[in-house]
């Protein structure tokens, strides 16, 4: 096939918002698109990953319903042997990280994570990702030749999901590749949060700048104010004024909505990593040397609350 084969990923019976992500990338790459759908029953998700672009999607039964990491790896094995595709991406998740190092280990191929661009030049793709902490990026040259793929795993959050229904041709096979050495054993959910920072539009976030816990109330009415979700930088969550679920960052949530307004916040670079791919990004510090400036498309050197009390006028 050559062309790129995407592996879709899935929890609990449904496809995964990533796997719509890596469609998107692939796309952009050029060339025949496959998807592979690796589960106990496959035909459901399959016909959920025949997405606009798709050409090809391979639903493949193996395995229990539960994500089994040597399954995948087995799996992906043959098809790369079978289908000879120049590049194979899943996404930077805790499942792809259980079977994509080893695949890619296996085949004797080139390898990336955390990728956070991707592009075609020549015969190679050059992937960027972070180093030290985010504090470096990276251009990566990986070989690509039929049968010898980069092995490459996208950050989540991106790349827009594909939308629209495809007109893929799905092809369904049976795969016996003995026991799993893994045992599922129950699936733990997460704690119930209020909100989902990920899905939201447009982000009110604050930092260490609001100065006392007690100002994190006002933040949130205005918030609700301007319609938008109130989110934290890490100190916030470090000392206990806010929960995890709000926290943006590398070690909180990676957010892309339409409009990040930062209200101060400096800009470690593990809150960067995690927020900017924002579409507008509006940053508001009292520091003009503040890094959340590098990135921000617009920015104002200002008190945040002389800034708060103007807003509360006009909302």
């Amino acid at each position: 096939m050559s062309g790129v084969l995407v592996v879709a990923e899935h929890l609990q019976g449904k496809l995964r918002d990533v796997t719509r992500e890596l469609v998107t990338a692939a796309r952009e790459l050029g060339g025949p698109v496959s998807v592979v759908v690796i589960a106990r029953e496959p035909r459901p998700l399959a016909e959920g990953a025949n997405l606009e672009g798709v050409d090809e999607v391979l639903a493949v039964s193996a395995g229990r319903d539960e994500f089994e990491n040597d399954v995948y790896q087995a799996v992906l094995e043959g098809i790369v042997a079978e289908k000879s595709p120049e590049a194979v991406l899943a996404g930077f998740t805790v499942s792809s990280m259980g079977y994509a190092p080893a695949l890619a280990a296996k085949l004797g191929t080139s390898f990336a994570s955390d990728v956070f661009a991707l592009a075609r030049e020549g015969e190679a793709l050059v992937a960027t990702r972070a180093f030290y902490g985010s504090k470096v990026h990276a251009e990566l040259e990986l070989p690509t030749k039929p049968g010898t793929p980069a092995v490459v795993l996208l950050r989540p959050t991106v790349w827009a999901p594909a939308e629209g229904a495809g007109q893929a041709v799905i092809t369904e096979t049976t795969v016996d590749v003995g026991p799993s050495r893994a045992r599922h054993l129950e699936f733990v959910e997460a704690p119930v949060s209020d909100v989902d920072i990920t899905t939201a539009d447009f982000l009110l976030s604050i930092g260490r700048g609001i100065g006392e816990r007690e100002n994190v109330e006002r933040f949130a009415r205005l918030a609700e104010k301007m319609g938008a979700t109130l989110s934290v930088s890490r100190p916030l969550v470090d000392a206990g004024w806010m929960p995890s679920a709000r926290q943006v960052g590398q070690s909180g949530k990676t957010v892309k909505p339409k409009v990040y307004l930062a209200l101060g916040i400096s800009g470690a670079v593990q809150h960067l990593a995690g927020m900017k791919s924002s579409g507008t990004i509006i940053a508001v510090n009292t520091d003009p040397e503040a890094a959340i400036f590098g990135v921000a498309q617009y920015g104002a050197v200002l008190d945040v609350f002389e800034l708060a009390g103007e807003l509360e006028k006009l909302y």
